[in-house]
């Protein structure tokens, strides 16, 4: 353990964070997220027993989005008239408290997410049941 490391980052998930570059993107999915298979060419860190909210909150404690794109934070659009999702609001909340300057929001066509996903340098599956609770973040640098 270490002192202001949120306890729900697993050490592989602090050590990928770590790794992680300027403009390097990294995934919560929720619960329905195909997360196994869009990462089979990165790496796949499991959160089962954690919703997104929570591990986007210790993750943005920790990571600096980027400040050279318009929009550093990516969702998953909802299809088929689906309803805006109340987490969205969460997710709002959460960003503008870490990087209050700088936490615009993309929304991403579904199946172009997954293909985003899949050149992600790392996907985090959490156990979160809210549908389109998918999240990208794409990592700045600390100045």
């Amino acid at each position: 353990m270490l002192k202001g490391i949120s306890k729900i980052i697993p050490p592989e998930l602090l050590k990928i964070l770590m790794e992680m570059g300027h403009g390097d993107e990294i995934v919560i999915g929720d619960g329905n997220f195909p997360a196994a298979s869009c990462a089979v060419n990165s790496r796949l860190v499991r959160c089962d027993g954690h919703g997104v909210p929570e591990l986007l909150d210790a993750i943005l404690a920790l990571f600096p989005l980027d400040s050279y794109v318009e929009k550093p934070i990516a969702l998953m659009n909802t299809t088929n008239g689906d309803p805006t999702p109340e987490i969205w609001a969460v997710y709002e909340e959460i960003a503008a408290r870490h990087e209050p300057d700088h936490h615009q929001f993309e929304l991403v066509e579904r199946f172009e997410f997954y293909e985003r996903a899949k050149k992600a340098y790392a996907i985090v599956s959490s156990g979160e049941s809210a549908i389109y609770a998918n999240i990208i973040l794409k990592k700045g640098v600390i100045k």
